[in-house]
């Protein structure tokens, strides 16, 4: 590292000075807290991002968002050059620079990781990070914290891309390094005709009743909401009536938004978080009002029954099986919170289905080993995955079938099928994109949202906290399902969960807290509580404060 180099970085950085007495650690969304203490943290991640990018090569992404988080509350995260999450081995460090206590302290790690990382400085391509924010008043500031990091590594370029969803960003991010055009005006055009290809798709006689035409969307009073009004201009096949899209005055995330009806199951049609990175739907139902929630593991359960009928109906030539074609492997990745019934439903499909540890990059990561991956959390956060060799092959197919059967049953599944590529988010669960794709689903199969959750009926569920000494001495393995550590304790668990019908039950450690989670599940609501009570008396048994003394 030059002495220019060093001396900018120790000047710039002595105008952020740390919160006193606040330690900071970077998850799965990034480092979030109250906006007034994270000017030094979002400075730093700057500098982070900067040093991302000339390790990589590539564009990186910076993202000023608390996603479903109270207004007050601001947060800051990195994407990838594949528009993914950060990698998860420079998390240490993202801690280690966010917690450093002074300039000097943050410039020796600085050169310590540059130097253990390889990381050039000269003759290189400058590093490049594409900026943006979500609707949160301190989001302005923070912004300009940001620049001041990236720009206090030698020749990096910050660039603003303005107020953005999340998923706007991490696909700018994956565009730019795909050498595609990759602004919001790109995404916007590349989402909007997708969807309108796959309605002119939609087979003759699949109507949907003009009752479920209109779609009513809650925008959380953020973001999302915003995009979303501007975006349905682009087409005129999907009347969306938008609510709390921010302009009303709203509270973000306040009483709104997908993560609240999730948890709370209160009123709407369909729902965005604050950042727009998830989705779900609810209806109301006629006799006594009450929501049912149509949640991640139904969205999950209809692409995934889509994306099974178009390989079937790419690969059959009548009632024949043609010869060439591509043994596609389908797969869908869910995580122990999926509910039962979701999972023994998509398995009933003859439908591949994988677990994974609690958190999307877990996910993501097991559903980019398939040609056509899957995953959706409950709570909405979810995407579909095409590999590569896939869709080369999908686009040859294409072409070969534009010579031979233009108008056949296969010449249209082989445009659904990249009308889908190009429609859904492939860098990360987004609620806009997501929305486009239920909606043009359920236009081909001809369902209304009643038909849709009617597919299966979810078990009834309980989800509690036990705060423990250490929630490190439990130790789990298959994702998360089987304790092994302390000994006895899954012993106990199942004994229990053997007096349950349908009954199941899990236990994880929380990543932030000591604290142990539990899920139970069972037949009746009654059942779920009582076997999630036992499960939670067994974990304080074996763990709890009782169990020190």
């Amino acid at each position: 590292m030059t002495e220019e180099q060093r001396s900018l970085l120790l000047k710039s950085s002595s105008r952020f000075p740390p919160p006193q007495g606040v330690k900071l650690s970077y998850g799965t969304a990034g480092f979030r807290a109250d906006a007034s203490i994270l000017e030094s943290t979002v400075y730093r991640v700057g500098i982070l991002a900067a040093l991302r990018s000339l390790k990589t090569k590539s564009v990186i992404g910076l993202m000023i968002t608390a996603s479903h988080n109270k207004v007050s509350d601001n947060g800051v995260k990195i994407a990838d050059p594949s528009g993914g999450m950060l990698t998860q081995n420079w998390e240490p460090f993202a801690d280690a620079l966010a917690n450093a206590s002074d300039p000097g302290d943050l410039v020796r790690l600085i050169i310590e990781f540059v130097k253990k990382e390889n990381i050039p400085f000269e003759g290189v391509c400058p590093a490049e990070v594409l900026l943006g924010r979500d609707t949160r008043p301190s989001g302005g500031s923070l912004l300009e914290a940001a620049k001041q990091g990236v720009s206090s590594i030698v020749g990096a370029i910050a660039l603003d891309m303005g107020v953005l969803t999340t998923p706007q960003l991490h696909w700018m991010v994956r565009a730019r390094n795909k050498s595609m055009k990759a602004s919001e005006v790109d995404y916007f055009e590349q989402i909007s005709s997708s969807f309108r290809c796959l309605m002119d798709l939609i087979p003759e006689g699949s109507k949907i009743n003009e009752m479920d035409d209109k779609l009513i969307v809650d925008g959380a009073n953020g973001v999302g909401g915003e995009k979303l009004a501007g975006l349905k201009k682009m087409f005129n096949s999907l009347v969306i009536d938008v609510r709390n899209s921010g302009k009303e005055g709203g509270v973000l995330n306040e009483g709104v938004g997908a993560d609240y009806v999730q948890k709370e199951k209160c009123f709407r049609c369909a729902s965005l978080d604050g950042d727009a990175d998830r989705l779900v739907y609810f209806l109301v139902l006629p006799k006594d009002n009450n929501i049912d929630l149509v949640d991640g593991d139904k969205i999950l359960s209809l692409f995934a029954l889509f994306m099974k009928e178009q390989l079937a109906i790419l690969n059959t030539n009548g009632n024949e099986k043609i010869n060439n074609y591509y043994h596609a492997r389908l797969g869908v990745v869910q995580t122990a919170y999926a509910n039962g019934a979701s999972t023994d439903y998509l398995k009933k499909q003859s439908l591949e289905v994988l677990f994974t540890p609690t958190g999307v990059k877990y996910l993501h990561e097991k559903a980019a080993e398939f040609d056509i991956g899957i995953y959706f959390e409950a709570n909405g956060h979810g995407t579909i995955l095409f590999s590569e060799e896939f869709l080369c092959w999908l686009e040859a197919r294409d072409n070969e079938l534009s010579s031979m059967s233009k108008g056949s049953e296969q010449k249209k599944a082989a445009l659904t099928l990249l009308a889908v590529s190009k429609l859904i988010n492939q860098a990360v669960g987004d609620a806009l994109s997501g929305l486009l794709l239920v909606e043009a689903i359920l236009r081909h199969m001809g369902w209304s949202i009643h038909r849709w959750n009617a597919l299966y009926q979810d078990l009834p569920s309980r989800q509690l906290k036990v705060k423990v000494v250490d929630r490190t001495a439990v130790v789990t393995a298959n994702a998360e399902t089987v304790v092994v550590k302390p000994p006895g304790l899954q012993e106990a668990i199942n004994a229990e969960i053997a007096k349950y019908p349908q009954g199941r039950s899990f236990v994880r450690p929380s990543g932030t807290e000591d604290i142990i989670r539990v899920y139970a599940e069972a037949s009746t609501q009654d059942a779920a509580d009582s076997l999630g009570n036992s499960v939670a008396r067994l974990v304080d048994k074996f763990l709890g404060f009782s169990s020190s003394s």
